[in-house]
C-alpha cells in the first residue's frame, strides 16, 4: 500500500482577496489605459447585459489551427442606450495626495433625462463660467473626465427610470483638443458607435452574480470528507492551519460568494448595431426581454446576470496578437436567434 498523500494544490485565487461584496452594483473604473489616438475619444461606455446566444465566425487568428475556417463561439449581447455627458471634471496631480479635482462644470440636465431621480440637489449651474475657470488652469491640469448619464428607460429589459452616472476619462490627442472635444459633446447624445469600432477589443467591468453566504466546499471547491470517515465534527470542514497567532488568511473559510467586482480582459466586438430586432432571439432573452436600442455583441462571456450594468472600457493590457486584428473586421456566418425559452 502506497504512502498517504499529504499535499494538494491550494483552492481559490489570492489575487481577488478580500472576497467581499462590491461597494456598488455600478462598478467604478479604477485604472485607465493610455491610448495612442490622434483625436480625443471617451475611453468607456455603459451598457446593460441582455443575454447570450451563439454564432459561427471565421477564425482570423494567424497561426491558429483553424485559421480561415468557421468556428463556433458563444456571444454576449449588451444593450447600450445613448449616453449624455453632463459635466466636465478637471484633475491635477499633487505629489502628496495624488490626483485631485480642480474644476467642475455642469450643464442644466434636460427634463427627459430625469436626473432628479439620481441627484436631488444639483443646484444652479453656470457652465460657461466654470469652463473659463478650467481653461485658466489648463497648465496645471493633467487629466479631463466627463460625468455621463445613461438612459435605462430606453432599454428593452430595464424597468427603472433613474439614470446611472459614470465618470469617463477622455483619452487621445492633446489636452487642448480634449477640452474642445468635451465642450462639443456635453449636453449631446453619444452612441456606442462613436466610442468603439467594430472588431476592436475591450475590457468589461461588472459585478458578478451574487450567491450569498456559502460554505467553503462551494466557495473554494475544497473536497468533502468521505462518508465512511469518522467525521464526528462534520465532513464539510477544513483543518486549521495556525502559526500561533490565529488562522492563516489562506485557509478556506465560509463567507460571501458572488457579487464581486471583476474585470474581463480583451473581449472582441463582433457586431455593433442600432436595430435590436437584428439580435433579439425568438421570445426575447431570458429575464430580459427584447433589445430596443443600440447594442454590441461580444465574443465570449462577461460577468453578471441579465440586466446588470456593465462598463465597456478600452483595453489596459492588450496582447501583441490583438493588434494584428485591429484592422480586420469580424465575419459572422451564422447568428442563432432561436428561442431561449427551452421549448
Amino acid at each position: 500500500m502506497g504512502a498517504r498523500k499529504h499535499h494538494a494544490p491550494r483552492r481559490g485565487s489570492l489575487g481577488v482577496r478580500p472576497r467581499k461584496r462590491a461597494a456598488s452594483i455600478l462598478p467604478r473604473v479604477k485604472s485607465w489605459p493610455t491610448v495612442g489616438l490622434d483625436k480625443p475619444v471617451l475611453l468607456a461606455f455603459l451598457g446593460y447585459k441582455a443575454g447570450m446566444t451563439h454564432a459561427f465566425i471565421v477564425d482570423q487568428r494567424k497561426g491558429s489551427p483553424t485559421h480561415g475556417m468557421e468556428i463556433f463561439t458563444p456571444v454576449t449581447v449588451v444593450e447600450t442606450p445613448p449616453m449624455m455627458p453632463l459635466s466636465l471634471r478637471a484633475y491635477t496631480f499633487d505629489p502628496n495626495v495624488g490626483r485631485r479635482v480642480v474644476g467642475e462644470a455642469w450643464i442644466t440636465p434636460p427634463q427627459e433625462l430625469e436626473l432628479h431621480r439620481k441627484i436631488k440637489t444639483l443646484g444652479q449651474t453656470d457652465f460657461d463660467k466654470r469652463i473659463k475657470e478650467i481653461e485658466s488652469k489648463l497648465d496645471k491640469i493633467v487629466e479631463l473626465r466627463v460625468l455621463a448619464a445613461s438612459q435605462p428607460k430606453l432599454a428593452g429589459g430595464i424597468e427603472k427610470k433613474k439614470p446611472d452616472l459614470l465618470e469617463i476619462k477622455i483619452g487621445g490627442g492633446s489636452l487642448e483638443a480634449q477640452l474642445d472635444y468635451a465642450k462639443s459633446i456635453i449636453g449631446k447624445l453619444v452612441r456606442v458607435s462613436n466610442v468603439f469600432d467594430l472588431g476592436s477589443f475591450i475590457d468589461v467591468i461588472a459585478v458578478t452574480k451574487g450567491k450569498g453566504f456559502q460554505g467553503m466546499i462551494k466557495r473554494f471547491g475544497v473536497k468533502e470528507l468521505p462518508r465512511w470517515h469518522k467525521h464526528r465534527k462534520g465532513s464539510r470542514k477544513s483543518g486549521s492551519r495556525s502559526h500561533g497567532r490565529g488562522t492563516w488568511s489562506e485557509t478556506p473559510q465560509a463567507g460571501q460568494l458572488g457579487f464581486h467586482r471583476r474585470t474581463e480582459f480583451n473581449k472582441r466586438i463582433l457586431m455593433i448595431g442600432s436595430d435590436g430586432s437584428e439580435i433579439t432571439p425568438s421570445g426575447g432573452f431570458l429575464n430580459y426581454g427584447i433589445v430596443k436600442t443600440d447594442f454590441v455583441v461580444l465574443q465570449g462571456t462577461i460577468p453578471g446576470p441579465a440586466k446588470r450594468p456593465v462598463v465597456l472600457r478600452y483595453p489596459v493590457r492588450p496582447p501583441r496578437w490583438i493588434t494584428k486584428l485591429d484592422d480586420i473586421k469580424p465575419v459572422i456566418t451564422y447568428l442563432s436567434l432561436s428561442s431561449k425559452q427551452g421549448n
